[in-house]
Protein backbone atom coordinates (compact mmCIF):
# COMPACT_ATOMS: atom_id res chain seq x y z
CA UNK A 1 0.00 0.00 0.00
CA UNK A 2 1.02 3.32 -0.66
CA UNK A 3 0.29 6.75 1.21
CA UNK A 4 -1.29 9.61 -0.76
CA UNK A 5 -1.91 13.51 0.59
CA UNK A 6 -5.50 14.20 0.20
CA UNK A 7 -7.43 17.73 0.53
CA UNK A 8 -11.40 17.31 0.88
CA UNK A 9 -14.39 19.49 1.39
CA UNK A 10 -16.56 18.79 3.74
CA UNK A 11 -20.63 19.56 3.37
CA UNK A 12 -20.14 22.86 5.68
CA UNK A 13 -17.75 23.66 3.17
CA UNK A 14 -14.51 23.37 5.76
CA UNK A 15 -11.71 22.49 3.61
CA UNK A 16 -10.19 19.18 5.22
CA UNK A 17 -6.54 17.75 4.85
CA UNK A 18 -4.87 14.15 5.59
CA UNK A 19 -3.13 11.38 4.57
CA UNK A 20 -4.41 7.87 3.66
CA UNK A 21 -2.69 4.60 3.05
CA UNK A 22 -4.28 3.14 -0.01
CA UNK A 23 -3.31 0.99 -3.24
CA UNK A 24 -4.65 3.45 -5.57
CA UNK A 25 -5.81 7.03 -6.10
CA UNK A 26 -8.96 6.23 -7.27
CA UNK A 27 -9.55 4.09 -3.60
CA UNK A 28 -8.58 7.65 -1.40
CA UNK A 29 -11.70 9.21 -3.57
CA UNK A 30 -13.78 5.99 -2.87
CA UNK A 31 -12.85 6.47 0.48
CA UNK A 32 -13.28 10.41 0.95
CA UNK A 33 -16.97 9.76 -0.86
CA UNK A 34 -17.88 7.69 1.63
CA UNK A 35 -16.83 10.09 4.46
CA UNK A 36 -19.42 12.43 2.76
CA UNK A 37 -16.25 14.39 1.50
CA UNK A 38 -15.81 16.16 -1.43
CA UNK A 39 -11.82 15.67 -3.16
CA UNK A 40 -10.24 18.49 -4.09
CA UNK A 41 -6.46 17.39 -4.50
CA UNK A 42 -5.02 13.92 -3.66
CA UNK A 43 -1.50 12.86 -4.37
CA UNK A 44 0.90 10.48 -3.99
CA UNK A 45 3.68 10.77 -1.10
CA UNK A 46 7.13 11.12 -2.64
CA UNK A 47 9.49 8.54 -1.48
CA UNK A 48 13.63 7.63 -1.66
CA UNK A 49 13.76 4.14 -1.64
CA UNK A 50 12.74 2.16 0.82
CA UNK A 51 12.28 5.31 3.02
CA UNK A 52 9.04 7.70 2.90
CA UNK A 53 10.14 11.67 2.95
CA UNK A 54 8.60 13.69 5.97
CA UNK A 55 7.05 10.28 7.51
CA UNK A 56 7.70 8.65 11.16
CA UNK A 57 6.05 8.08 14.05
CA UNK A 58 8.16 6.57 16.82
CA UNK A 59 6.95 4.59 19.76
CA UNK A 60 7.07 7.56 21.89
CA UNK A 61 4.75 9.57 20.04
CA UNK A 62 2.54 6.22 20.09
CA UNK A 63 2.97 5.75 23.92
CA UNK A 64 2.20 9.53 24.33
CA UNK A 65 -0.90 9.38 22.15
CA UNK A 66 -1.93 6.11 23.52
CA UNK A 67 -1.81 7.11 27.22
CA UNK A 68 -3.51 10.48 26.65
CA UNK A 69 -6.11 8.54 24.59
CA UNK A 70 -6.94 6.19 26.93
CA UNK A 71 -7.19 8.97 29.83
CA UNK A 72 -9.93 10.77 27.58
CA UNK A 73 -11.78 7.76 27.21
CA UNK A 74 -11.55 7.07 30.86
CA UNK A 75 -12.96 10.77 31.83
CA UNK A 76 -16.10 10.39 29.23
CA UNK A 77 -14.81 12.37 26.30
CA UNK A 78 -16.60 11.57 23.09
CA UNK A 79 -14.32 9.53 20.47
CA UNK A 80 -14.38 12.00 17.77
CA UNK A 81 -13.58 15.12 20.49
CA UNK A 82 -10.41 12.84 21.35
CA UNK A 83 -9.07 12.46 18.23
CA UNK A 84 -9.57 16.40 17.46
CA UNK A 85 -7.85 17.22 20.57
CA UNK A 86 -5.11 15.20 20.24
CA UNK A 87 -4.41 16.18 16.61
CA UNK A 88 -4.44 19.61 17.43
CA UNK A 89 -2.20 19.71 20.21
CA UNK A 90 0.81 16.57 17.72
CA UNK A 91 3.64 18.37 17.88
CA UNK A 92 4.50 15.68 14.97
CA UNK A 93 2.67 16.81 11.81
CA UNK A 94 2.86 13.31 9.63
CA UNK A 95 1.18 11.95 12.78
CA UNK A 96 -1.53 14.75 13.24
CA UNK A 97 -2.43 14.47 9.65
CA UNK A 98 -2.98 10.68 10.59
CA UNK A 99 -4.98 11.67 13.38
CA UNK A 100 -7.26 13.60 11.55
CA UNK A 101 -7.95 11.06 8.53
CA UNK A 102 -9.03 8.64 11.11
CA UNK A 103 -11.08 11.48 12.85
CA UNK A 104 -12.67 12.07 9.61
CA UNK A 105 -13.17 8.40 8.75
CA UNK A 106 -14.87 7.57 12.11
CA UNK A 107 -17.15 10.63 11.43
CA UNK A 108 -17.87 8.70 7.84
CA UNK A 109 -19.20 5.90 9.59
CA UNK A 110 -16.76 3.40 10.32
CA UNK A 111 -15.57 1.54 13.69
CA UNK A 112 -12.17 2.88 15.31
CA UNK A 113 -10.25 -0.46 14.47
CA UNK A 114 -11.60 -0.08 10.90
CA UNK A 115 -10.08 3.30 10.49
CA UNK A 116 -6.45 2.32 12.72
CA UNK A 117 -6.00 -0.72 10.02
CA UNK A 118 -6.13 1.87 7.32
CA UNK A 119 -2.62 2.64 8.74
CA UNK A 120 -1.04 -0.11 9.27
CA UNK A 121 2.63 1.17 9.30
CA UNK A 122 1.89 3.44 12.59
CA UNK A 123 -0.84 0.95 14.02
CA UNK A 124 0.18 -2.94 13.74
CA UNK A 125 -2.14 -5.85 13.91
CA UNK A 126 -1.62 -6.04 18.10
CA UNK A 127 -2.65 -2.26 18.31
CA UNK A 128 -5.81 -2.90 16.34
CA UNK A 129 -6.89 -6.09 17.74
CA UNK A 130 -6.63 -5.25 20.81
CA UNK A 131 -8.92 -2.31 20.08
CA UNK A 132 -11.15 -4.42 18.17
CA UNK A 133 -11.53 -6.28 21.05
CA UNK A 134 -12.21 -3.09 23.44
CA UNK A 135 -14.84 -1.93 20.95
CA UNK A 136 -16.86 -4.96 21.20
CA UNK A 137 -16.41 -5.88 24.61
CA UNK A 138 -17.37 -2.31 25.52
CA UNK A 139 -14.07 -1.89 27.71
CA UNK A 140 -12.09 0.51 25.15
CA UNK A 141 -10.61 2.54 28.10
CA UNK A 142 -9.55 -0.45 29.86
CA UNK A 143 -7.99 -2.49 26.86
CA UNK A 144 -6.09 1.49 25.63
CA UNK A 145 -4.51 1.25 29.27
CA UNK A 146 -3.25 -1.46 29.25
CA UNK A 147 -2.12 -1.22 25.63
CA UNK A 148 0.06 1.97 26.83
CA UNK A 149 1.44 -0.11 29.71
CA UNK A 150 2.31 -3.02 26.80
CA UNK A 151 3.90 0.05 24.53
CA UNK A 152 5.91 1.17 27.59
CA UNK A 153 7.32 -1.85 28.68
CA UNK A 154 8.27 -2.70 24.60
CA UNK A 155 9.61 1.23 24.11
CA UNK A 156 12.27 0.30 27.88
CA UNK A 157 13.37 -2.83 26.49
CA UNK A 158 14.16 -1.32 22.62
CA UNK A 159 15.86 1.80 24.69
CA UNK A 160 18.05 -0.56 26.77
CA UNK A 161 19.23 -2.59 23.93
CA UNK A 162 20.00 0.14 21.55
CA UNK A 163 21.80 2.28 25.06
CA UNK A 164 23.96 -1.00 25.09
CA UNK A 165 24.83 -1.49 21.27
CA UNK A 166 26.17 2.65 21.25
CA UNK A 167 29.47 2.10 22.95
CA UNK A 168 30.18 -0.89 20.93
CA UNK A 169 29.25 0.79 17.74
CA UNK A 170 31.09 3.89 18.42
CA UNK A 171 34.12 2.39 19.80
CA UNK A 172 34.43 0.07 16.60
CA UNK A 173 33.64 2.74 14.28
CA UNK A 174 36.74 5.04 15.94
CA UNK A 175 38.83 2.29 15.97
CA UNK A 176 38.59 1.86 12.71
CA UNK A 177 39.39 5.31 11.36
CA UNK A 178 42.20 5.84 13.70
CA UNK A 179 43.66 2.61 12.06
CA UNK A 180 42.60 3.83 8.47
CA UNK A 181 44.56 6.86 9.63
CA UNK A 182 47.61 4.71 10.49
CA UNK A 183 48.01 2.90 7.70
CA UNK A 184 47.72 5.10 5.07
CA UNK A 185 49.50 8.37 6.29
CA UNK A 186 51.32 7.72 9.56
CA UNK A 187 52.97 4.85 8.44
CA UNK A 188 54.24 5.77 4.88
CA UNK A 189 55.43 9.01 6.96
CA UNK A 190 57.96 6.65 9.16
CA UNK A 191 58.68 4.80 5.98
CA UNK A 192 59.80 7.46 4.43
CA UNK A 193 61.43 8.62 7.27
CA UNK A 194 63.60 5.60 7.46
CA UNK A 195 64.61 6.01 4.02
CA UNK A 196 65.79 9.31 4.83
CA UNK A 197 67.88 7.91 7.31
CA UNK A 198 69.75 5.50 4.72
CA UNK A 199 68.03 2.27 6.55
CA UNK A 200 66.65 0.09 3.70
CA UNK A 201 63.65 -2.32 4.52
CA UNK A 202 65.91 -4.94 4.90
CA UNK A 203 67.46 -3.57 7.69
CA UNK A 204 64.25 -2.69 9.33
CA UNK A 205 63.06 -4.88 12.49
CA UNK A 206 60.71 -7.97 11.11
CA UNK A 207 57.20 -6.15 13.11
CA UNK A 208 57.70 -2.86 11.50
CA UNK A 209 58.73 -4.71 7.95
CA UNK A 210 55.15 -6.49 8.53
CA UNK A 211 53.47 -3.41 9.01
CA UNK A 212 55.14 -1.57 6.40
CA UNK A 213 54.19 -4.38 3.96
CA UNK A 214 50.57 -4.50 5.85
CA UNK A 215 50.37 -0.52 4.84
CA UNK A 216 50.99 -0.82 1.48
CA UNK A 217 48.64 -3.66 0.72
CA UNK A 218 45.98 -1.61 2.41
CA UNK A 219 46.91 1.64 0.47
CA UNK A 220 47.09 -0.62 -2.79
CA UNK A 221 43.55 -2.67 -2.28
CA UNK A 222 41.67 0.35 -0.69
CA UNK A 223 39.63 1.16 -3.61
CA UNK A 224 39.19 -2.43 -4.76
CA UNK A 225 37.90 -3.08 -1.09
CA UNK A 226 35.78 -0.05 -1.18
CA UNK A 227 34.45 -1.96 -3.74
CA UNK A 228 34.16 -5.11 -2.43
CA UNK A 229 32.46 -3.36 1.20
CA UNK A 230 29.58 -1.79 -1.22
CA UNK A 231 29.01 -4.63 -2.67
CA UNK A 232 28.77 -6.63 -0.17
CA UNK A 233 26.19 -4.13 1.64
CA UNK A 234 24.25 -4.20 -1.71
CA UNK A 235 24.44 -8.05 -1.75
CA UNK A 236 23.30 -8.01 2.40
CA UNK A 237 20.54 -5.96 1.54
CA UNK A 238 19.27 -8.17 -1.69
CA UNK A 239 19.31 -11.43 0.31
CA UNK A 240 17.93 -9.84 3.36
CA UNK A 241 14.56 -9.10 1.48
CA UNK A 242 13.93 -13.06 0.33
CA UNK A 243 12.32 -14.87 2.78
CA UNK A 244 15.85 -18.07 2.96
CA UNK A 245 18.27 -15.02 3.15
CA UNK A 246 15.95 -13.44 6.31
CA UNK A 247 15.36 -16.82 7.92
CA UNK A 248 19.48 -17.63 7.56
CA UNK A 249 20.69 -14.20 9.00
CA UNK A 250 17.98 -14.11 11.93
CA UNK A 251 19.20 -17.93 12.78
CA UNK A 252 22.92 -17.06 12.65
CA UNK A 253 21.79 -13.74 15.08
CA UNK A 254 20.51 -16.47 17.85
CA UNK A 255 23.05 -18.21 17.65
CA UNK A 256 25.88 -15.41 18.20
CA UNK A 257 27.98 -15.54 21.54
CA UNK A 258 26.38 -13.41 24.18
CA UNK A 259 24.51 -11.32 22.16
CA UNK A 260 22.27 -14.69 20.79
CA UNK A 261 21.76 -15.51 24.58
CA UNK A 262 20.69 -11.62 25.04
CA UNK A 263 17.97 -12.51 21.45
CA UNK A 264 16.62 -14.90 22.71
CA UNK A 265 15.64 -13.48 26.40
CA UNK A 266 13.80 -10.65 24.17
CA UNK A 267 12.18 -12.60 22.37
CA UNK A 268 10.40 -14.72 25.11
CA UNK A 269 10.03 -11.60 27.12
CA UNK A 270 8.07 -10.13 23.99
CA UNK A 271 6.65 -13.21 22.82
CA UNK A 272 5.26 -13.43 26.56
CA UNK A 273 3.89 -9.67 27.26
CA UNK A 274 2.41 -9.63 23.77
CA UNK A 275 0.51 -12.89 24.58
CA UNK A 276 -0.74 -12.29 27.71
CA UNK A 277 -1.49 -9.11 26.72
CA UNK A 278 -3.55 -9.94 23.73
CA UNK A 279 -5.51 -13.13 25.75
CA UNK A 280 -6.08 -10.88 29.02
CA UNK A 281 -7.83 -8.50 26.80
CA UNK A 282 -10.31 -11.16 25.04
CA UNK A 283 -8.55 -11.90 21.68
CA UNK A 284 -9.01 -15.69 20.82
CA UNK A 285 -5.86 -17.84 21.18
CA UNK A 286 -5.17 -18.85 17.52
CA UNK A 287 -5.81 -14.79 16.54
CA UNK A 288 -3.10 -13.74 18.92
CA UNK A 289 -0.36 -16.09 18.50
CA UNK A 290 -0.98 -15.16 14.63
CA UNK A 291 -0.44 -11.68 16.23
CA UNK A 292 2.46 -12.71 18.11
CA UNK A 293 4.42 -14.20 15.24
CA UNK A 294 3.65 -10.83 12.70
CA UNK A 295 5.11 -8.57 15.54
CA UNK A 296 8.04 -11.09 16.91
CA UNK A 297 10.92 -9.57 14.31
CA UNK A 298 12.47 -12.58 13.75
CA UNK A 299 11.59 -15.33 10.64
CA UNK A 300 12.69 -18.09 12.87
CA UNK A 301 10.89 -17.12 15.88
CA UNK A 302 8.15 -16.01 13.53
CA UNK A 303 7.77 -20.08 12.08
CA UNK A 304 8.61 -21.34 15.17
CA UNK A 305 5.08 -19.70 16.74
CA UNK A 306 2.95 -20.25 13.46
CA UNK A 307 4.06 -24.38 14.51
CA UNK A 308 2.57 -24.17 17.58
CA UNK A 309 -0.49 -21.88 16.23
CA UNK A 310 -0.75 -24.79 13.85
CA UNK A 311 -0.63 -27.54 16.70
CA UNK A 312 -3.29 -25.75 18.86
CA UNK A 313 -5.68 -25.18 16.03
CA UNK A 314 -5.04 -28.94 16.19
CA UNK A 315 -6.15 -30.19 19.30
CA UNK A 316 -2.51 -29.82 20.97
CA UNK A 317 -1.66 -27.79 23.77
CA UNK A 318 0.59 -25.10 23.86
CA UNK A 319 3.67 -26.35 25.78
CA UNK A 320 4.50 -29.52 23.60
CA UNK A 321 5.04 -27.49 20.05
CA UNK A 322 6.94 -25.13 22.02
CA UNK A 323 9.44 -27.44 23.00
CA UNK A 324 9.89 -28.35 19.44
CA UNK A 325 10.77 -25.23 18.85
CA UNK A 326 14.08 -24.81 20.64
CA UNK A 327 13.62 -21.26 21.45
CA UNK A 328 12.27 -21.37 24.54
CA UNK A 329 13.83 -22.06 27.71
CA UNK A 330 12.63 -25.26 29.56
CA UNK A 331 11.33 -23.40 32.19
CA UNK A 332 9.06 -20.85 30.38
CA UNK A 333 7.41 -23.96 28.79
CA UNK A 334 6.61 -25.50 31.94
CA UNK A 335 5.33 -22.23 33.18
CA UNK A 336 3.21 -21.96 30.26
CA UNK A 337 1.83 -25.93 30.98
CA UNK A 338 0.65 -24.91 34.26
CA UNK A 339 -0.79 -21.34 33.14
CA UNK A 340 -3.20 -23.99 30.87
CA UNK A 341 -3.84 -26.62 33.24
CA UNK A 342 -5.49 -24.21 35.71
CA UNK A 343 -6.64 -21.49 33.50
CA UNK A 344 -5.01 -18.76 34.47
CA UNK A 345 -2.63 -18.62 31.24
CA UNK A 346 -2.58 -14.54 30.55
CA UNK A 347 -1.92 -13.86 34.12
CA UNK A 348 1.25 -16.80 33.78
CA UNK A 349 1.93 -14.95 30.82
CA UNK A 350 2.60 -11.53 31.80
CA UNK A 351 4.72 -13.11 35.10
CA UNK A 352 6.92 -14.86 32.78
CA UNK A 353 7.12 -11.61 30.94
CA UNK A 354 7.90 -9.51 34.02
CA UNK A 355 10.76 -12.07 34.52
CA UNK A 356 12.37 -11.93 31.69
CA UNK A 357 12.43 -8.54 31.32
CA UNK A 358 13.97 -8.35 34.61
CA UNK A 359 16.78 -10.94 32.78
CA UNK A 360 16.87 -8.91 29.80
CA UNK A 361 18.23 -6.14 31.91
CA UNK A 362 20.85 -8.34 33.69
CA UNK A 363 21.48 -9.68 29.86
CA UNK A 364 22.47 -6.69 28.21
CA UNK A 365 24.31 -5.36 31.25
CA UNK A 366 26.61 -8.44 31.61
CA UNK A 367 26.64 -7.88 27.69
CA UNK A 368 27.61 -4.64 27.76
CA UNK A 369 30.72 -5.68 30.22
CA UNK A 370 32.04 -7.97 28.35
CA UNK A 371 32.02 -6.05 25.47
CA UNK A 372 33.64 -3.12 26.88
CA UNK A 373 37.21 -4.90 28.03
CA UNK A 374 36.96 -7.14 25.05
CA UNK A 375 36.57 -4.27 22.60
CA UNK A 376 39.25 -1.59 24.79
CA UNK A 377 42.15 -4.32 25.00
CA UNK A 378 41.27 -5.54 20.91
CA UNK A 379 41.44 -1.58 20.11
CA UNK A 380 44.30 -0.68 22.12
CA UNK A 381 46.21 -3.94 21.16
CA UNK A 382 46.29 -2.50 17.31
CA UNK A 383 47.27 0.73 17.85
CA UNK A 384 49.91 -0.37 20.20
CA UNK A 385 51.22 -2.97 17.96
CA UNK A 386 51.77 -0.32 15.44
CA UNK A 387 53.19 2.21 17.40
CA UNK A 388 55.85 -0.08 18.66
CA UNK A 389 56.90 -1.43 15.22
CA UNK A 390 57.23 2.50 14.42
CA UNK A 391 59.41 2.81 16.94
CA UNK A 392 61.78 0.13 16.50
CA UNK A 393 63.60 1.35 14.59
CA UNK A 394 64.14 4.72 16.45
CA UNK A 395 65.52 2.91 19.01
CA UNK A 396 67.64 1.05 17.12
CA UNK A 397 68.96 4.12 15.31
CA UNK A 398 69.85 5.90 18.70
CA UNK A 399 71.39 2.68 19.97
CA UNK A 400 73.96 2.50 16.47
CA UNK A 401 74.31 6.79 17.82
CA UNK A 402 75.07 6.21 21.32
CA UNK A 403 77.33 3.04 20.09
CA UNK A 404 79.37 5.03 17.67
Amino acid sequence: MAEFTWEARARTGEVRKGIMEADTEDAVNQRLRQQQLNPVKVARRRSFGAFKIGTGVGTKDLVTFTRLFATMIDAGLPLVQCLEILSSQQSNKHFAAVLKDIKASVEGGSSFSEALRRHPRIFDELFVNLVQAGEVGGILDSILNRLSIYLEKRQKLIRQVRGALVYPSIVIVIAGGVMTVLLTFVIPAFEGMFKDFGGGKASLPKLTQIIVDLSHAFVTFLPIGIGLLIAASVGFVYSYRTVRGKRIYHSLLLRLPIIGNVLRKIAVARFTRTLGTLLQSGVPILDALEICAKTSGNVVIEGGIMNVRQAISEGKNMAEPLTETQIFPDMVVQMIAVGEQTGALDQMLNKIADFYEEETDVAVAAMTSALEPILMVGVGGMVGVVLVAMYLPVFSLAGNIKAD
